[in-house]
């Protein structure tokens, strides 16, 4: 299919009906056509990997086109230079996730886009270094227990960001980090209980929610199992 194919295809499966659903969960709908995410995969699935046709589709602007984009880009061809131009056109947290969690976490460039990105000021970029630690906690089977623990102060400062796309992002980091395992279970949870008793309200957010998750005895229960 070409570029213009594609457009086509969205504009047939799209509805008004769709782009307000999804404005209600706050996804940025201005370039939207108001196709759902599981249409979109499906046609990702039958494309395959394609990185000039990915990039042809994200220069298009349209939302779903750049869905698209981060599913069909191929890992191994991402450079840093183009990691960071799609990062400045992140617009919407559905983008950012599935940018991150299908496309970059995959790339050789993961673990500095965690190291630089959460330092930014762009909302949709400071919010993509904290998923790509989400999806990297989840993913990353190799990565070690000190790799995650460095992370954590990076998440602590996040914590204070008042910016909700951004403080549920680094909630979602410290989460996922401290359900990998119990060494770092007890790490998250004493960074989750100092953040519950600052006197910031996003950061008593993070920390306050993140903990009655990570304390949780089916959290623990499933830890305890996978290190039996």
């Amino acid at each position: 299919m070409t570029v213009e194919e594609i457009l086509r295809w969205f504009k047939e499966h799209g509805s008004e009906h769709n782009r307000e659903g999804m404005g209600r969960f706050g996804i940025n709908v201005e370039r939207a056509f108001g196709v759902s995410l599981t249409p979109v995969r499906g046609l990702a699935k039958e494309l395959g990997r394609n990185q000039p046709l990915a990039e042809e589709l994200w220069q298009t602007s349209f939302h779903e086109a750049r869905l698209l984009a981060s599913l069909i880009a191929e890992p191994k061809l991402v450079t840093r230079e183009l990691a960071e131009s799609w990062a400045m056109d992140f617009n919407s947290w559905d983008l950012v996730d599935i940018c991150c969690n299908h496309l970059l976490r995959k790339t050789s460039l993961a673990w500095g886009l965690v190291r630089d990105w959460p330092s930014r000021e762009e909302t949709f970029v400071r919010r993509a270094g904290y998923v790509m630690m989400a999806v990297l906690a989840v993913h990353d089977k190799a990565a070690a227990d000190e790799t995650f623990l460095t992370l954590l102060p990076i998440i602590e400062a996040g914590a204070t960001d008042e910016r909700n796309f951004v403080k549920k992002a680094v909630n979602w980091a410290l989460r996922q980090i401290g359900k990998r395992n119990l060494s770092l279970n007890a790490a998250a949870v004493k960074s989750a209980t100092r953040l519950g008793e600052s006197e910031n309200r996003a950061a008593r957010w993070v920390g306050k929610n993140a903990h009655r998750e990570l304390v949780s005895e089916k959290i623990l229960e499933r830890m305890r199992k996978a290190a039996r």
